[in-house]
């Protein structure tokens, strides 16, 4: 059964963290250069790929008493969060074009641009932290996946827009305090429990 809560916190978390990403300029490169639903098509399932690598390693941390998962978990939302605040301004990636507008190439670009670009990617570990963490590896794979989805539709459709009406810095202050907020509350879960 797919917990609503669960899975609108995941979406929330993880979308705050991947809007200043590279991915997200590098999807808004590609949807101006080809064809959106090609490009999506490839970064979609590229994002899916992840978080089911990510959900599996985090399956895998429930094995581990409450209090050591709480209190990891804790210690990795605080470095992610200390990631996102110390992060630097990233520039677009340089795409290079493909020879046509087929599917398959324009899809495989955008497929092997985020699958490399993504591979332990703070919201991949974001990811399976949140797995661990609520022990419901379908709410958190579907909060992530759609969190991600939504980001690449953004990027792809309209994320000069979004970029020139909501600043990057923050987006990622935001995203930083949600993960600061849920480092705490995992730490003090594993001092009190």
């Amino acid at each position: 059964m797919i917990s609503i809560t669960v899975t609108a916190l995941v979406f929330g978390v993880i979308f705050l963290a991947e809007l200043p990403d590279k991915t997200a300029l590098a999807g808004l490169v590609l949807g101006t250069r080809y064809r959106a639903s090609y490009v999506f098509a490839g970064v979609a399932a590229a994002f899916a790929l992840h978080v089911a690598l990510a959900v599996a390693a985090g399956s895998v941390l429930t094995l581990l008493p409450q209090q050591i998962v709480h209190a990891l978990t804790g210690v990795l939302f605080l470095g992610g969060a200390a990631m996102l605040l110390m992060k630097k301004d990233e520039d677009e990636e340089d795409v290079r074009k493909p020879e046509g507008q087929s599917f398959w190439k324009v899809a495989g670009t955008g497929f092997m641009l985020i699958l490399v670009a993504e591979f332990g990617d703070l919201t991949q570990i974001m990811t399976a932290n949140l797995a661990a963490r609520y022990d419901d590896p379908l709410s958190v794979g579907l909060g992530a996946v759609l969190g991600l989805w939504a980001v690449a539709g953004l990027g792809i459709v309209g994320g000069k827009a979004l970029m020139k009406r909501v600043p990057l810095a923050l987006i990622t202050k935001i995203a930083a305090m949600l993960m600061l907020a849920l480092g705490v509350w995992s730490l003090w879960e594993a001092v009190a429990g």
